[in-house]
Formats: structure tokens, C-alpha cells, sequence
């Protein structure tokens, strides 16, 4: 092992031993090793003559550029663009991205977390935790109703095992007592990796009050019997709280809840900020011990360095200037708004009687989605049909659950894409019937 990741291995340890027996195998060999970016990060600070360090074209004193790009982009300086982002990403992208958290979160204040790390998007922030904290039939413990690409980040790529639950109890709220069984279940594994995404994609739906003191009551509660627990929140959705629900992170609630918890946000501007393709995400530690959030970091920035080694640049930077500019909140607001009467009018057409027979829906408050559960036909049946004969598409999820995104139909055309799933599934039904 290198010497390096051996000295962060003993900081961890020392200040936290849980932390460090949350580590998978590949967590504890990690480090961000002294090479070329340490030595370039010098040079930038010192090298006032020539600095010859860096794999980058130069020329009048300012990134080598073809004029066609630039064009396109002229709006921004070349220093801003063209060279290497360092793996942590651009500092005042950092900063930046902090002080929305503190204002977003207010449960954040007085709490100990690190600056956030700029990934790849959520896709690669998710995989970062997997590295740092899953070895082979290590458990993760996460809902029913999930986001399907977390089989390929952390069970295909690292062999964890899926403990499930059911996402909703029979009266439609978030099923906490059966989260802390899940947990529980491997009680005997010694740690666990503990998945929550909200708003959750498939089901568009985010806890009360509620519900969410009742989460981090059983994780305390759960992490006092001796388990340790690293409490990953995908907050893909963050901030699309339309109803009745808690409108910050469950990563506030739960940072520095108890020695044997490491609370990990992953974020970022991609669906916030609705800036999907630029692929600007964040990953962020809570501890109430920098050593360990300056060991994390560091082995984080290992993962960057030897994958993808940093993200853009110009993404980057086009984040940093929305962030900025002081249109951003106002046409955010807008566009929440936006998306809010799309729910209000979702939940509108659903009260209509003639539906009752073809679906029942998981209750839905916040997101991108909501979700029909079906009485007596197939998902993908109801799928493919609509597919073939009405030119509808949604996404089918199990044997009877579909998934409908109401953030990409506008307003005014949600009514007949429920009147066409609906002749779709009375199509299903009476094929069923005459067979």
C-alpha cells in the first residue's frame, strides 16, 4: 500500500475508527498521489518566469484557442475555458456551491462538512461512493422504487449486495420502520451503505416532517446498536418541492448525527439548475472532524485523478456564472413554477372517476415523476402498446408500476397523454378478456 494512502488511513483511525471500517478495500488503497497537478499547482504559485509543467498549449500569454470555438463562446476569457480544471474542481465553483447549501439547508448551520468535490455529474458521484465504500456482498440498503442505474454503479461494477424495502406502507408514507429492519438485517455485516434519494425518481415523492424525524430517529438508533452506516442522499432533484414535504436535505438532518454515520450528499447543477447536458455534479462529507473530511477529500481526488482525472472546465464555468448573475433565482423561480402546475394538474386528472378502475397512483409531491400503479395489466404490456399504437412512451418499472414524467409534457397536453395511457390500458383489458 502507498505510503501516502497509509497516512491517511492512520488520520482516519485515529480521529474516527468507524469511518475507517467503512472504507472498502479500494477505499483504504486510495490517495492523491504528488505527481504532475502537485507539482503544476507549485509552479502556478511560484514559477513567475516560465512555467514549463503542464500539458497545455500556450500562446501571447493565454490558452492556445481556434478562433472557430471562441467564436461561439465569446462571451467567456480563454483562461476560463480551455485549460485543465484541477480535480476538485474550479475553488470558487466550490465556495459557491457551499454557500447554496448553507442557504438552502438551514439545518446545515453550525455543522461541520467539507467543501464540495465537482464531479461528472451525479452518475460519477454516485460511483465515487461506491469505490470508496462497497466491496463485494457489502450491503446496500435502499427502497423498492429506485432509480435502475444503481444496479450498474454498485452492483454490477463493485458486487454489492441489494437489501430492499418497500418505499411506501400501506398508508402511503415513507416506510421508515421498514428501513431500519433493512438495516438491521446485516447487523452482523458490521456497516452498510444506506441509499436515499428524494425527491425519488421513480415516484416523485419527498418525506414530511414527519417523516423525516422519524428517519433520522432510526438511524441514531440503528448506529447505537454498533452498526456503521455511511447515508448516501442523491439529490438529483434538490429543491423541487412543490407540497407538503421538507424542503432541504435529508444530508442535513443526518451530518454529524452520531460517530458510527458518515453523511455523503451527492448533487448537483445538472437538474437543479435544469442544465442536464453540462454535467457539473458535486460530492460532499460530514464529520465533525476536518482530519477526516481532508483524509476524504484526498481520496476522493485519487478516484478523480485516476478515472476521469478532472471534469470541464467551460461546464464549469458556466455554472459559476449562472450562480452569479443576479437573474438566476428569478428564473429559476419560473421555471419551478412551471413545473409546479404540471403536478397540480397531474393530480387534477387523476381524481377522474373513470381512471379508479385502471390504476391507483403512489402518492407524489416533488420531482420529475409520478407513478401509476396498474390493476390487471402488464407494465411493459402497456409499454410496448402505447408505444406501437397511440406513439405515447413512459417507462415501465416491474410487472404493474409505470413511471410518467410530467416535467417533459407541457401543461396543457398532460390531459389527453392520461386519456391515451388509459385507451391503452382498456385496450390491454379487453384483449384479456376476449382470450
Amino acid at each position: 500500500m502507498n505510503e501516502i494512502a497509509q497516512d491517511l488511513n492512520r488520520q482516519i483511525q485515529q480521529e474516527n475508527p468507524y469511518v475507517y471500517e467503512l472504507l472498502s478495500e479500494l477505499g483504504k488503497n486510495l490517495y492523491y498521489p504528488k505527481g504532475i497537478l502537485t507539482q503544476s499547482a507549485e509552479a502556478n504559485q511560484k514559477a513567475y518566469r516560465y512555467n514549463a509543467t503542464i500539458g497545455i498549449a500556450t500562446e501571447n500569454g493565454q490558452p492556445m484557442f481556434l478562433p472557430l470555438i471562441q467564436e461561439t463562446l465569446s462571451s467567456y476569457t480563454p483562461k476560463d475555458l480551455y485549460p485543465y480544471a484541477p480535480p476538485a474542481g474550479k475553488a470558487e465553483l466550490r465556495q459557491l456551491w457551499r454557500e447554496k447549501m448553507l442557504q438552502e439547508n438551514p439545518s446545515l448551520k453550525d455543522k461541520s462538512f467539507s467543501n464540495p468535490l465537482v464531479t461528472n455529474a451525479l452518475t460519477h458521484g454516485l460511483s465515487i461512493v461506491a469505490d470508496l465504500f462497497i466491496d463485494e456482498n457489502d450491503p446496500l440498503v435502499l427502497p423498492d422504487k429506485i432509480w435502475g442505474n444503481y444496479n450498474l454503479i454498485f452492483g454490477v461494477r463493485r458486487g454489492a449486495e441489494n437489501i430492499t424495502f418497500p418505499f411506501f406502507t400501506q398508508e402511503g408514507a415513507f416506510n421508515t420502520a421498514g428501513m431500519k429492519e433493512a438495516l438491521l438485517s446485516k447487523k452482523d455485516h458490521g456497516k452498510a451503505v444506506l441509499l436515499l434519494n428524494f425527491p425519488n425518481n421513480p415516484t416523485g415523492y419527498t418525506p414530511n416532517e414527519q417523516e423525516a424525524t422519524e428517519i433520522v430517529k432510526a438511524l441514531r438508533e440503528v448506529a447505537e446498536q454498533g452498526m456503521n452506516l455511511a447515508v448516501v442522499t442523491d439529490d438529483a432533484y434538490f429543491g423541487l418541492f412543490y407540497e407538503n414535504s421538507i424542503k432541504e436535505s435529508m444530508f442535513a438532518r443526518i451530518a454529524n448525527l452520531h460517530p458510527r454515520i458518515l453523511a455523503i450528499k451527492v448533487d448537483g447543477a445538472t437538474k437543479e439548475e435544469f442544465m442536464w447536458g453540462f454535467r457539473v455534479g458535486f460530492i460532499t462529507y460530514a464529520s465533525e472532524h476536518p482530519v477526516i473530511l481532508n483524509a476524504l477529500e484526498k481520496k476522493t481526488l485519487g478516484i478523480i485523478r485516476g478515472t476521469i482525472s478532472s471534469s470541464s472546465h467551460p461546464a464549469q464555468t458556466f455554472v459559476i456564472n449562472a450562480l452569479r448573475s443576479s437573474e438566476f433565482q428569478t428564473e429559476k423561480q419560473v421555471k419551478f413554477e412551471l413545473l409546479k402546475q404540471r403536478v397540480l394538474k397531474v393530480k387534477q386528472i387523476l381524481e377522474r372517476k373513470e381512471y379508479h378502475d385502471a390504476w391507483d397512483y403512489y402518492p407524489f409531491n416533488s420531482g420529475y415523476f409520478m407513478c401509476l400503479k396498474l390493476k390487471g395489466v402488464n407494465a411493459e404490456a402497456l409499454r410496448i402498446h402505447l408505444l406501437d399504437h397511440y406513439g405515447v412512451g413512459i417507462i415501465s418499472l416491474g410487472e404493474n408500476d409505470v413511471r410518467v414524467a410530467f416535467s417533459c409534457v407541457e401543461e396543457q397536453e398532460l390531459e389527453q397523454l392520461f386519456d391515451l395511457i388509459y385507451r391503452g390500458f382498456k385496450d390491454l383489458s379487453a384483449w384479456a378478456l376476449d382470450s
